[in-house]
């Protein structure tokens, strides 16, 4: 099933400068896309339409928010589908909390449960957002740069648990935006390469990722390999 189509797409800035310009996408249910590109390719104006434009009731967007230092867990990724109680108010349903902590459990946070958010490293805190996301029981997951600013340990650790969630026969539809070969988590079937708002590869992951394409979207000779679904890149003709 079609959750996304867009046709064309033009998206012009207020100075005319085209952010994307005629991209030509569709995502089907159960597909797990990465989209790649430099700084200033489009891929979060792509995100963007893309959440605009999905033909679906629930897009999940794990994006930084801003949680209290002090808010439980637990209670962070409650209010993403419930809002944040009122003092005095009677507590969220107990299968609510059942069902965020069993979220915080798929991505390896089951142990963070109690702590403030303001406790968390930089890694967990991302897991906890998509967890976040999540709650919402979306159609299509969204992800921006999840692996942005982590440290090896966090990203592998991210990584890890994102290809868990991939192989969840349950879980969402996911798009998931970087500029780095090395942070598409195993089980990724799609990829769409931008360069400068134009599509430059679109499609199963292993015909569109190659160092051919990739080096048309970085404009420098790169090589690609994959090795047991891991991705990396370097620079060079292979």
């Amino acid at each position: 099933m079609e959750l996304l189509r867009l046709r064309g797409l033009t998206v012009t800035a207020a100075d005319d400068r085209r952010l994307l310009d005629d991209v030509r996408w569709t995502v089907r249910s159960g597909e797990r896309w990465v989209v790649l590109g430099a700084n200033g390719a489009g891929k979060t104006t792509l995100l963007a339409q893309a959440a605009e434009r999905a033909s679906v009731d629930t897009v999940g967007l794990a994006a930084d928010v801003a949680i209290p230092a002090d808010e439980r867990v637990l209670d962070a990724v409650l209010t993403a589908a419930y809002g944040r109680l009122a003092r005095g108010s009677e507590a969220y349903e107990a299968t609510d909390e059942e069902r965020a902590a069993a979220l915080l459990g798929q991505l390896g946070c089951a142990g963070l449960a109690q702590r403030g958010y303001g406790t968390l490293s930089a890694g967990e805190r991302q897991r906890v957002l998509i967890a976040r996301a999540l709650m919402t029981d979306p159609e299509l997951l969204l992800l921006d740069e999840p692996a942005a600013g982590l440290d090896l340990a966090g990203r592998e650790a991210l990584l890890h648990w994102l290809g868990r969630l991939g192989r969840d026969p349950s879980a969402p539809t996911t798009v998931l935006v970087t500029h780095h070969a090395e942070e598409i988590p195993v089980g990724t079937t799609h990829a769409l390469l931008l360069r400068a708002g134009r599509v430059v590869a679109s499609g199963p992951v292993g015909l569109a990722l190659t160092s051919r394409t990739l080096s048309a979207c970085f404009g420098l000779p790169i090589a690609v390999r994959c090795d047991g679904g891991r991705w990396s890149a370097r620079f060079g003709a292979e």
